[in-house]
C-alpha cells in the first residue's frame, strides 16, 4: 500500500502542469499516510528545474552506490533526470524495505521484478506504476493462486460460531501483534495457509477487511472457547476434532 501510493504520487509529480517536479530532500521523514495515501509534508526542496548539459557525458546520476548516463535532449536539458531521481530514491529508501516482505508467495517474482527493474532504472515512472497496478489486480481478484488440491476439505465448519479473541501463537506477517491474523481472498486459502503452519488448528474468516477489500482471518491453535455469533464460521480441521469437542 505504502509503496504503491508513493507510485501513484510520483507519477503526479512526473506529469504535473509545472513540469517533472523533483524532490531534492528525498527521505522517510518527508512523507506521511493520510487515510491510506501517501503524502509529501514539506514541499520546499522540490524544484522543476532539470540539469543543463551539452552533451550526454554531463547527465550522469550519481547516487552513494550508482551512477546512471542519461541523454542530452536537444533543447539542452538532461531526459528525465528529475523522474529518474524520485523513482531511484523511492527504490532505495522505500522499495528495498517493504517490497521483499509480506506478499504471497505467488506474487513475490513480481515484486522482484519491479525491484530489479527500478534498482536498475530500467523503468520509468509510467511502467513502475502499470507494474504495480498489475500486482494489485493479481492480490485483489485472487488470481495469484495456483491451481491446487483442495484444503477446505479438511475441515468442519460450525456456522453461528467464532472463537474467543485473545493471545495465540504468532505468525508472520500477522495485522495483529498478539496472535495471527491474515489476509486472504477467501476460506479456501485461508485452509492452505492452516495446513501449512503446524499449530494451526482451527481459522475464522472475519468480517474485517484490509484496505484491497480482502477478509482477515484469524487462525488458532486451540479448539476450546467458542461463543455464538450469528455471522461466523469457525474452520476446525478434521483430524484434530472429536465427537467430544463438538
Amino acid at each position: 500500500q505504502i509503496c504503491l501510493s508513493l507510485v501513484k504520487l510520483l507519477f503526479y509529480l512526473a506529469h504535473s502542469p509545472l513540469g517533472s517536479i523533483v524532490l531534492l530532500d528525498f527521505q522517510p521523514r518527508q512523507f506521511v499516510m493520510v487515510d491510506g495515501n501517501l503524502k509529501v509534508t514539506d514541499m520546499d526542496d522540490a524544484s522543476t528545474e532539470e540539469l543543463s548539459c551539452k552533451e550526454d557525458n554531463d547527465c550522469t546520476l550519481d547516487f552513494p552506490t550508482k551512477s546512471f548516463p542519461l541523454k542530452c535532449s536537444v533543447v539542452g536539458k538532461c531526459e528525465g533526470i528529475n523522474e529518474k531521481k524520485n523513482l531511484f530514491n523511492a527504490y532505495r529508501y522505500f522499495f528495498t524495505y517493504l517490497l521483499p516482505h509480506s506478499a504471497p508467495p505467488a506474487l513475490r517474482p513480481f515484486l522482484s521484478d519491479i525491484l530489479n527493474a527500478t534498482g536498475d532504472l530500467r523503468y520509468g515512472i509510467n511502467e513502475t506504476l502499470k507494474a504495480f497496478e498489475k500486482v494489485l489486480h493479481l492480490y485483489k481478484s485472487g488470481l495469484y493462486l495456483q491451481k491446487r488440491a483442495l484444503h477446505l476439505k479438511d475441515y468442519i465448519s460450525l456456522k453461528g460460531f467464532r472463537t474467543v479473541g485473545g493471545e495465540d501463537y504468532k505468525c508472520w506477517p500477522s495485522y495483529s501483534h498478539l496472535g495471527c491474523l491474515l489476509s486472504v481472498h477467501s476460506a479456501e486459502e485461508a485452509a492452505a495457509i492452516c495446513n501449512s503452519q503446524s499449530q494451526c488448528q482451527s481459522f475464522i474468516v472475519t468480517q474485517q477487511r484490509t484496505w484491497t477489500g480482502r477478509p482477515l482471518a484469524s487462525f488458532q491453535s486451540s479448539l476450546t472457547d467458542l461463543i455464538p455469533d450469528a455471522n461466523a464460521v469457525v474452520y476446525i480441521k478434521r483430524s484434530a476434532s472429536s465427537g467430544e469437542r463438538l
